[in-house]
């Protein structure tokens, strides 16, 4: 199995503490948020590791990592970033693999990695389902913020994105995306064979989904296009175990050390 971390974004919204470093190299529980990840990965036997980098991208040097660089960063956003580690995904697809993805900007218990880990379906997105709790006081990241999910009564996603929660959904059937899932081979296929189509029908600045521009699209914008013409992803439920950090406001409410 092998393992793939997005690091490239700019974090304007977490400035000053990124002035000089990538968010994913602030530190909590006295190490960097994408140590935590590395050592996570290795511990469950994933030793395959990328990380794909570029806003200050000389502030990432762990060894015995492959890495890929997004010199774009700056006018693209999550999806094109994850293509820049292209060959790895084919790779794993030639070789069998599968292929954990995970943002680089959330810390996560041992317990989620296993349970993901633990999946035999071709995608697989960790949900976490008791996520209410976390926007309590969370004044700069509003739960309208959420990269929430709705799901069927058998954890298969229906919808996903940021502005879809409502008080009308069941709560068994309702979450919150993480940021962390799994490509079997199968999966791989199927996502490269949605991007492709996708890149050659549509032009750097067209809207997608909740994208103002196809080249902005986040994961969960292809995520509800594949699902959209019929493709399943399941839903590997969580109950926390899990921290993100998008402004300073999370930063310091996890206790990270400045």
């Amino acid at each position: 199995m092998k393992a793939i971390i997005i690091a490239a974004g700019p974090s304007s919204r977490l400035m000053p503490l990124t002035k000089n470093r990538p968010k994913c190299m602030l530190r909590i529980n006295g190490k960097p948020i994408i140590q935590n990840m590395i050592e996570l990965f290795r511990a469950n036997g994933i030793n395959d590791i990328s990380v794909i980098k570029g806003y200050k991208k000389e502030k990432i040097n762990f060894p015995n990592i492959t890495y890929f660089e997004n010199n774009d960063f700056l006018n693209n956003n999550i999806l094109h970033s994850l293509m820049c580690a292209r060959p790895k995904l084919e790779e794993a697809m030639k070789t069998g693999e599968s292929v954990v993805i995970s943002y680089s900007d959330i810390w996560y218990n041992n317990s989620v990695v296993k349970k993901l880990l633990k999946t035999d379906g071709d995608i697989e997105a960790v949900v976490d389902t008791d996520w209410h709790e976390y926007y309590e006081g969370r004044t700069d990241h509003p739960i309208e913020e959420a990269e929430n999910v709705i799901m069927n009564g058998d954890r298969i996603m229906l919808k996903i994105g940021k502005h879809i929660f409502t008080q009308n959904t069941p709560r068994d059937r309702q979450g919150e995306f993480i940021g962390l899932w799994k490509f079997s081979p199968a999966g791989i296929k199927i996502f490269l064979e949605h991007f492709d189509r996708l890149n050659s029908e549509l032009k750097k600045n067209d809207p997608f989904q909740n994208a103002k521009e196809w080249q902005k699209a986040y994961i969960t914008d292809i995520f509800q296009e594949m699902i959209d013409r019929g493709v399943n992803i399941h839903c590997v439920l969580i109950q926390k175990n899990w921290m993100e950090f998008d402004t300073v406001q999370d930063f310091k409410r996890a206790g990270g050390e400045l």
